[in-house]
């Protein structure tokens, strides 16, 4: 592993918030030469994370159904796009290199994919660094929440899914739904222009999106407060929740309580189905 390299930690900019769709507020980084990466604001509150034993496509690992307390965060419009994580991977190192080009579908607007848990930690270390804002991954429960966006449905959207609103396996189907298009790939990020109410873009299918949790077989004992559940337990366990589905994935994958976890080292060629997305976990200031 090469050396790190220390940076120069820069004042913090001014943070300024925009508004659009009347409910949405987000701000944006300038990532240099034409890139930027647009933050929404989540505000707190309180849901009921998982889902109940009558959901199809409910699985074990997704009860018990329990309430979590989330505090107010900003979390990426989009999953990180090939254009953005090229303009942070050329920032200075903090921990390990990072590969400029490591996704097989190539794209500009696409989303990263082959990238392991730690190469996103150290995208999120090399944009604190830039920014002066502490970047990292979400937590499993704030993943959720935002998805979620205020409902209680299999998808933001409603009850079922179709492949003109997200981007998975369309040879399969969810409930009241149909057959639809099998892409075999991903699409530019924000291409369904399917937001849910508070802003985000390409939360079902696509890619799935790393979190910081490490992987527990269900809810017993998961914390209340919204922060990530790692304990001495696991703090040896090499895998790390994913959350969201993906374009390979048959739609009950891609349903805002399904989990899955993959090896935090995994890169090797075959995780063509897994990017990730940043949270910025500062106070809301109007």
């Amino acid at each position: 592993m090469a050396k790190p390299t220390k940076s120069i930690q820069k004042p913090k900019p001014r943070l300024v918030i925009n508004s659009y769709r009347s409910t949405a507020h987000y701000f944006t980084e300038d990532l240099g030469n034409g890139v930027s990466l647009d933050m929404v604001y989540i505000p707190s509150g309180t849901f009921l994370m998982g889902s109940p034993k009558t959901e199809e496509g409910h699985r074990s690992t997704e009860e018990p159904q329990h309430q979590v307390n989330v505090k107010a965060f900003f979390m990426g419009k989009y999953p990180v796009t090939q254009a953005q994580w090229r303009a942070v991977a050329a920032l200075p190192q903090v921990n390990k290199e990072l590969n400029p080009e490591p996704s097989r579908f190539k794209g500009e607007e696409r989303p990263v994919e082959q990238v392991s848990w730690y190469d996103a930690v150290e995208f999120c270390s090399r944009l604190s660094s830039h920014t002066g804002r502490e970047y990292r991954l979400p937590t499993e429960a704030e993943w959720e929440y935002a998805a979620r966006a205020g409902t209680t449905t299999p998808f933001h959207f409603g009850e079922t899914i179709t492949t003109d609103l997200a981007n998975y396996n369309g040879n399969s189907i969810y409930g009241s739904g149909s057959k639809g298009e099998y892409r075999r790939e991903t699409t530019a990020v924000g291409s369904f222009k399917a937001a849910n109410s508070f802003g985000l873009y390409d939360i079902h299918g696509n890619v799935w999106e790393w979190c910081a949790d490490s992987w527990h077989y269900n809810y017993e004992d998961a914390p209340y407060d919204g922060r990530a559940w790692i304990d001495s337990e696991y703090n040896g366990n090499n895998n790390k929740v994913l959350r969201g589905g993906s374009w390979f994935d048959a739609p009950y994958g891609c349903r805002c309580a399904y989990r899955g976890y993959d090896a935090i080292w995994r890169h090797d060629g075959f995780n063509y189905d897994i990017g990730f997305r940043v949270v910025y976990g500062a106070a809301w200031i109007q």
